[in-house]
């Protein structure tokens, strides 16, 4: 697929309520698990992700967000797309515009805040899916759209399945 058709296919991602698609827990050593069910938490972010375990772990990073229809597309199988190491895969338009910081996501009982913190590509994300995968992510457009994700913390703590409905909430003031 050329990048202009992959951009479009996630232009029309769903803007106010999409879909969880896919739950990522990543592991020590690189490994990962793919839970139907996950908690999140307030303190632990993705309770038995890695994040936890950091020393210095971000709070503003406890939870990685990215667009499944971008990652299926580059990840090309289906049991590849847990490689990208984000903990949520939604059906949903992560775009700076759509969802700037301070915005909410509600799945399930629990609700996330989209963080100012970056989030991007590297070297393990290019060996996976390839340098012009990494390369999309990058360019003006690709970084507006945050195909490579985005980060958020945990304001409220609760059970969430893949099939949940995200809904979008407005920033908080």
């Amino acid at each position: 697929m050329d990048s202009h058709a992959l951009l479009d296919v996630v232009r029309a991602s769903p803007k106010d309520a999409g879909v969880l698609k896919l739950i990522v827990l990543r592991l020590p050593n690189d490994q990962r698990q793919t839970p139907a069910q996950a908690i999140l938490d307030v303190e632990r972010g993705v309770v038995g992700d890695r994040w936890s375990l950091k020393t210095n772990a971000n709070p503003l990073e406890q939870v990685s967000v990215m667009n499944s229809r971008f990652l299926e597309a580059i990840a090309a199988e289906p049991n590849r797309m847990d490689l990208a190491g984000d903990n949520l895969i939604v059906d949903l338009d992560l775009h700076t515009d759509n969802l700037p910081t301070g915005t909410r996501l509600r799945i399930g009982r629990a609700v996330l805040e989209v963080t100012d913190s970056p989030h991007t590509g590297c070297k393990k994300f290019e060996q996976r899916y390839g340098k012009a995968a990494l390369d999309i992510t990058y360019t003006p457009e690709g970084a507006a759209m945050r195909l490579r994700g985005l980060l958020a913390r945990v304001i409220q703590g609760g059970e969430v399945q893949v099939g949940d409905t995200i809904h979008k909430e407005a920033p908080h003031a």
